[in-house]
């Protein structure tokens, strides 16, 4: 019992050395990228200028230092942080889900259908909240037509699951093509091509007040089931042999997935990768017990964006998409793990 006790102990120690590191690393991408920029600013100036809106403090900046800091900086490192923080949190809970490490939010084709929203949005000339509004709605009747599909009997297998869902993903990436082909090529069709690369330009803080609770309600769904997450990665099986509900809490992860998914597409475009790299990288960290992982995961999850996005907007005059910077990152990743993958398959 002693023993027993202590070794839970020194887990949970370990469990919060874990989470403080992490949110301390959070803190201090955070501080970094609001320093950096055309404009470089102190990390002294930086803090004394958020702290002045919740203290008292003598100014020590400019006018244009506090307007650069609060109206341009800060909500875009908020917007993705979570947006971060959500994208490999779905990638942790669907890869314990569907027992794959090499699964990504993608898969359930909620991206796709977001896009293609999107897409259409752009083609007719709409802007701002409608462009959000049609790529939410899109990607919200991607999952549903995913579910429709692979019901039979009242019930949906795992594989079947997936195997929908990269129909749904090949069928709205087909009509993303198609809205492409149809756009004028002088005005339209850039600008759908730059929104489905991904990218935190027009992030304000309208917006962060419209996607954070959306997320935050998602990212807390996905949260409390994580005890349930690690019984479901058991397998079906074993999962009803212990009395879980399979179908309703696969489904419950699946929801806030897709709300995840079309909230960060609907506000940022498609922002690949992030949902499989970071929590492999969480896994390394954490272990692989979901409790610890999945808010492991959205911890690293919202560093990473925030420094990619940093450097998307300071490595060079012109903002680089974020698609681009996750994909020159994902893709050798990806193919390592894979490679991983075949050779204990080959020597089991």
């Amino acid at each position: 019992m002693t023993i027993a006790a202590g070794g839970s102990m020194s887990h949970d120690r370990g469990a919060t050395l874990v989470m403080v590191a992490l949110a301390v690393g959070l803190g201090l991408v955070m501080v970094a990228a609001l320093c950096a920029g055309r404009l470089s600013l102190s990390p002294g100036t930086v803090l004394g200028i958020v702290l002045s809106r919740i203290v008292p403090v003598d100014p020590s900046w400019s006018d244009l230092q506090e307007r650069i800091v609060l109206l341009v900086r800060l909500p875009r490192v908020l917007l993705a942080a979570i947006c971060g923080a959500a994208l490999a949190a779905a990638g942790a809970a669907m890869q314990g889900v569907l027992r794959n490490p090499l699964v990504s939010p993608h898969i359930l084709g909620v991206s796709s259908g977001a896009s293609f929203g999107g897409a259409v949005a752009i083609l007719l000339g709409l802007s701002g909240w409608l462009l959000i509004g049609s790529a939410f709605l899109a990607g919200s009747a991607a999952l549903l037509l995913v579910g429709a599909i692979a019901r039979v009997d009242g019930r949906a297998g795992t594989v079947t699951v997936v195997l929908t869902g990269v129909i749904v993903a090949a069928l709205f990436s087909a009509l993303v093509s198609l809205t492409q082909f149809v756009a004028e090529p002088d005005s339209s069709l850039p600008a759908i091509v730059f929104w489905l690369m991904g990218s935190f330009a027009t992030a304000s803080w309208r917006q962060l007040a419209a996607a954070a609770p959306v997320l935050a309600l998602a990212l807390m769904l996905v949260l409390g089931l994580r005890f349930r997450i690690n019984v479901l990665s058991l397998g079906e099986d074993d999962a009803r042999a212990l009395g879980l509900p399979v179908e309703r809490d696969r489904w419950l992860v699946f929801l806030a997935v897709a709300l995840m998914e079309a909230t960060v597409v609907a506000f940022a475009g498609v922002i690949g990768w992030v949902g499989l790299v970071v929590p492999h990288a969480a896994r390394m960290i954490a272990g692989e017990d979901h409790r610890l992982l999945i808010p492991a995961s959205a911890l690293l999850g919202a560093s990473y964006l925030v420094l990619v996005d940093t450097i998307a907007r300071t490595a060079v005059a012109a903002e680089i998409p974020l698609g681009v910077l996750t994909a020159i990152v994902g893709a050798p990743v990806f193919a390592l793990l894979l490679r991983q993958r075949q050779r204990r398959e080959l020597t089991a």
